[in-house]
């Protein structure tokens, strides 16, 4: 059951035959585009109200000030350094890393027939709601009150942002290249099957693009000017969960392709 619920796609196949109740349990992978759907509304929405309050001297909507408040984040009243530049720009690159997503999964993945527990799916909608109610938390309170401030750039932030950029292009590249091993040179989709990706961190990784999520996540909270602590914790969770994803499709690799490179690790580069 445990197997079951933290494998999806290819890697299911490491549990051997499942019960009829269990794949009662499942959706199609391709519905991993949901999330993406999920997080460019929400997200938007956030970084909508988020630009009015600091731009327009307006105020975010009351429920999300109670909500706030319950996480005991109003004990916070003042700005004490850049947090509401560092807010705005980490919901931004949050936004425009699901955009991408989408349109990746819309125009670029070929998804094949593997499927996914039900319960990750609705954790994977849930997930993508609360990590940009997170960044929301990190507003201090006289932003939500209406208090226009002035728009602050710091070295950080030109820092984090220039991973951000690296990261996400590297992470396109690889999930293009997963995409054209489905794909004859015209770009038609000729296969669903798996084979073994070249090219770009895949000389070094298995899963590269799950590396690049992690450095993702790490370029946000260098944006937030490396001491939050509570994005340090979502980047954990990013971290435990990538690995794992790539720990079990680098065992399905090696387990069916017999001339695997071995000098590649998992996840990170020489480490992991």
């Amino acid at each position: 059951l445990f197997q079951d619920l933290i494998r999806y796609g290819k890697t299911k196949r490491g549990c051997g035959q499942r019960p009829a109740w269990l794949r009662l349990l499942q959706v199609p992978k391709r519905w991993f585009t949901h999330f993406y759907v999920v997080s460019v509304l929400w997200n938007g929405f956030l970084l909508i109200w988020l630009f009015r309050a600091e731009f327009l001297g307006g105020s975010l909507p009351s429920w999300i000030q109670h909500v706030h408040r319950a996480l005991g984040r109003d004990s916070q009243s003042e700005d004490t350094g850049n947090e509401h530049s560092s807010a705005l720009l980490v919901l931004l690159l949050l936004w425009l890393h699901s955009c991408r997503r989408l349109a990746e999964c819309l125009w670029t993945s070929v998804f094949s027939n593997g499927v996914i527990h039900i319960v990750q799916y609705c954790f994977g909608l849930g997930y993508y709601v609360a990590v940009g109610s997170t960044v929301l938390c990190q507003v201090p309170t006289n932003i939500r009150s209406g208090e226009v401030l002035s728009m602050q750039i710091c070295w950080y932030h030109i820092v984090g942002i220039t991973t951000y950029i690296w990261a996400s292009l590297h992470q396109h590249r690889c999930l293009v290249i997963l995409a054209n091993l489905r794909k004859s040179k015209s770009g038609k989709v000729v296969s669903l099957g798996h084979s073994v990706p070249f090219g770009d961190w895949f000389e070094r990784v298995s899963c590269p693009h799950y590396f690049a999520e992690l450095l993702i996540y790490v370029s946000m909270a260098i944006t937030l000017g490396f001491h939050n602590v509570t994005w340090w914790c979502v980047v954990m969770y990013v971290l435990f969960n990538q690995a794992l994803a790539a720990v079990l499709c680098h065992e399905y690799y090696r387990k069916n392709f017999s001339s695997y490179p071995k000098h590649r690790t998992a996840f990170i580069p020489f480490v992991f």
